[in-house]
């Protein structure tokens, strides 16, 4: 495993490692006692999926307190972290990060960082990892294209839930 900064404080570009052989490909996707090793201790509690179609945007999303690990384990979509802290010097930074089923990363979330992610493919396989329990009432909600951050996404019309389509302007 082989654990990468990125240019926003806190966030983790995590490249896993995975055997190939003529059956297929086998992966580790999450070893506590490795992660510690890395500097990454971090109690995860609770494991989340979202399946969606093309040109599905799910986000921007996040709370005060969760830590989130996400991979994407079919298909492949573009994932956009952004600080939303109000009181960083950082607030408004993002990072695009594109996920798939065949490069294996994870990227690692700080809390007061949403996230979004467009699906690419055909379909694909959100999963993430969170440091507590989900509480819809500790959310946010920015819209995807909120012009305080200024996101490019490789789509010009998503589909978006009501929640992501109204967005709480925060």
């Amino acid at each position: 495993m082989q654990v990468k900064e990125t240019s926003l404080p806190g966030v983790k570009l995590i490249e896993v490692d995975r055997f190939e052989d003529f059956r297929g490909t086998y992966i580790e996707s999450f070893n506590k006692e490795d992660y510690v090793k890395q500097g990454i201790d971090i109690d995860f509690v609770q494991d989340d999926f979202s399946m969606s179609r093309k040109h599905v945007l799910r986000g921007i999303h996040g709370d005060q307190e969760t830590w989130k690990l996400v991979s994407c384990i079919f298909g492949s979509f573009r994932l956009v972290v952004v600080n939303c802290d109000p009181d960083s010097e950082w607030f408004g930074k993002w990072e695009a990060f594109d996920l798939s089923e065949t490069n294996y990363r994870q990227v690692l979330i700080p809390p007061k960082y949403g996230n979004a992610h467009l699906v690419l493919s055909d379909q694909a396989i959100f999963h993430y990892k969170q440091s507590t329990y989900y509480n819809p009432h500790g959310q946010f909600t920015y819209r995807f294209d909120d012009p305080r951050f200024n996101i490019w996404w490789p789509v010009k019309n998503p589909i978006l839930s009501q929640r992501d389509d109204l967005g709480k302007r925060v």
